[in-house]
């Protein structure tokens, strides 16, 4: 067996972050990434609690986090095991940041888009009935900043994009569906800039936003569902394009290693 210490390297200034802002992240950086596979055994408890200088009960809470959010199931003499990602909670702040650095599994952004497509429409849908005057007007100012993107490669024109579909949402009334919304926008930022870059041109797409956009203003329920619907089912077309030529990877943002999950004690 290798030693924790032969694995690991500190901060490079010697320093050591709080485990929330350490452990936590780099455990499921890690375990997003694919470093440490599904079904590894993670180092023991000793270990970890060595070399991060931590006090038991704030690994323990770091543990509890990973279980909770269905990453790893920990049992005593078995240690703790990385479960399938079928049972991770995406939805997750640490683990959509990580999904985020490590778009390589497809399935993640497709069933975001699945998602949305059950979700935006019927939202659109709504806020043409029920949306207030101002609550139109929010939809109009992100669009405005859209237009004055100029570009759909600029971060300007993905943050407006995510906004005009917030206030979509948000002016639907759903309460349910303003909870998706404040829990997959990070996500949803991050998907926007990746399939603005296989989109056609700035100006087609403004002109599908605008078609979701002029229905509920006119308060057509009917044409706001069908307008967001070809949206999103072009921002798929769009996403498919954009993982296909690679455009979806995104730089990943370095994180202290930790030891490999083969070096346990048998």
């Amino acid at each position: 067996m290798r030693s924790i210490k032969e694995n690991v390297q500190i901060n490079g200034k010697g320093g050591r972050r709080p485990v929330t802002d350490n452990l936590l992240h780099t455990l499921v950086d890690r375990i997003i990434s694919g470093q440490i596979a599904e079904g590894s055994t993670l180092p023991n408890e000793a270990e970890l609690k060595e070399y991060y200088g931590v006090s038991r009960t704030a690994l323990r809470e770091c543990m509890q986090h990973l279980v909770a959010q269905g990453i790893v199931r920990s049992r005593t003499r078995a240690g703790t095991v990385v479960l399938p990602r079928e049972q991770w909670n995406y939805l997750d702040p640490i683990v959509l940041d990580a999904m985020m650095r490590h778009p390589k599994d497809d399935r993640f952004y497709r069933s975001l888009i699945d998602a949305r497509l059950v979700l935006e429409p019927a939202a659109a849908e709504a806020a043409a009935q029920n949306a207030s005057t101002r609550e139109i007007m929010a939809i109009a100012e992100a669009f405005d900043e859209m237009a004055s993107a100029h570009s759909l490669y600029t971060d300007a024109w993905s943050q407006a994009d995510l906004r005009f579909h917030a206030a979509i949402i948000n002016a639907s009334g759903n309460w349910v569906f303003k909870q998706f919304i404040t829990a997959i926008g990070a996500a949803l930022l991050a998907s926007f800039r990746i399939t603005n870059r296989a989109s056609q041109s700035h100006e087609q797409a403004l002109d599908v936003h605008r078609a979701v956009l002029d229905a509920i203003r006119m308060r057509d329920a009917k044409k706001a569902r069908l307008s967001m619907e070809a949206l999103v089912n072009g921002a798929r077309v769009e996403l498919a394009a954009a993982l296909g030529d690679g455009k979806g990877n995104v730089p990943i943002i370095p994180v202290n290693p930790l030891p490999d999950a083969t070096a346990v004690s048998e």
